[in-house]
Order: C-alpha cells, then structure tokens, then sequence
C-alpha cells in the first residue's frame, strides 16, 4: 500500500501549479515544443521520402533504381519520374504512417546484410515482389493512381486493348498491378499477367 501511496503523490505533483514558472511562460513552452515537434516530424517524413534517401543504401542503388532506370517510368517522352515513394509510400496520414513503420523492418535488413550482395538480393527478390504486390492490390494501387486517373483516361487514345481492360477494371475487382506487374522495375523472372 505504501508503494502504490508515493506513486499516487508522485502523480499529483504533475497537476500541481508550478512555483517557478507562470501559466503563460508554461502554456508558451508547450506551443513552442509542440510547433518544434511537428516541423521535425513532417521534416523527417519529407527527408525520407527522397530518391537519394532511398537509394543511399547501396542494395537499394545497385538493384531496384538501376532496374528501374530501364523503364517508360524513369526515362520517357512526357518528363514525367516518379521517385521511390511516389509508389512506394502512400499520400494519406494514417496509411503512410503505418507503410513508415513497415519500412523499418527494410531498415533492419539492411543492418543485418539481408540483401547486401547481388545472389541475396536476387534470392530475396520474389519475397519482396509478391510484399509489394500484395500491398498494392490491398491499397487499389493508390500509388499508381496518385499519377494515373482512370476516371480522366481518355479511352480513345488508347489500344482497342488498353481501352477493354481499363474499361473492364471497376466490373472485374481490377486493379493496376494486376496487369502492370514488372512495369516499374524489370527483373529477368519478371513476368506480366
């Protein structure tokens, strides 16, 4: 009983007035913590969500940006690139919040030499796909979509093809990946559905 007393005083000392400080000085401190807080937050996220961090690792440099480098999405007509996160990491809070701390187990395999040479990379490799592939089904491909619009999709530029499937997609439970796998990143097993 004694314990469970000191702790209840020890407690109450944090909703006691301060004696050294005003409510004002107090109420300042907490805004100027938080405001700090936040910007660092955000600039962490943002700090993260860059090519060269991504990349920085050199299993990240020497496997999935060089295949990607040989792809309509690093090198085109339009200009138009998108980084690591712009597919890999959502735009949402909550969803980007939660892909942030799947994303530390990549950082554990990094620490730990998972896919630090090219045979444990490619050993690796279809674990990693299905992962990704996995997640972009289970999101609707919002990676994709961040930069392709099917509802602004003009259909009659596209192939008779294109223009079937695209159109089927809502009606068949569809989506990207299902029939663009490997269009980011070409691997030699990469095979198209």
């Amino acid at each position: 009983m004694d314990v469970y007393r000191k702790l209840k005083e020890k407690i109450s000392l944090l909703f006691r007035p301060s004696a050294q400080f005003s409510i004002f000085t107090l109420v300042c401190i907490g805004l100027i913590t938080g405001v700090l807080g936040i910007l660092g937050f955000n600039y962490s996220l943002e700090a993260t969500n860059t090519e060269p961090f991504c990349t920085s690792c050199h299993e990240m440099y020497a496997q999935p940006l060089q295949a990607v480098q040989t792809t309509a999405h690093y090198n085109n007509k339009t200009g138009v690139r998108p980084t690591c996160s712009d597919c890999h990491v959502p735009t949402a809070f909550i969803p980007k919040m939660i892909r942030k701390i799947e994303a530390a187990n990549e950082v554990w395999g990094h620490l730990i030499g998972r896919i630090d040479t090219p045979e444990k990379y490619q050993a690796y490799l279809p674990e990693m796909k299905q992962r990704e592939i996995d997640r972009m089904r289970a999101n609707d491909s919002s990676g994709c979509r961040s930069c392709h619009d099917t509802a602004r999709m003009v259909f009659e530029l596209q192939s008779a093809k294109a223009q079937q499937y695209h159109g089927a997609m809502e009606s068949q439970g569809k989506t990207c990946i299902d029939c663009h796998q490997g269009i980011a990143h070409t691997y030699s097993e990469t095979k198209q559905h």
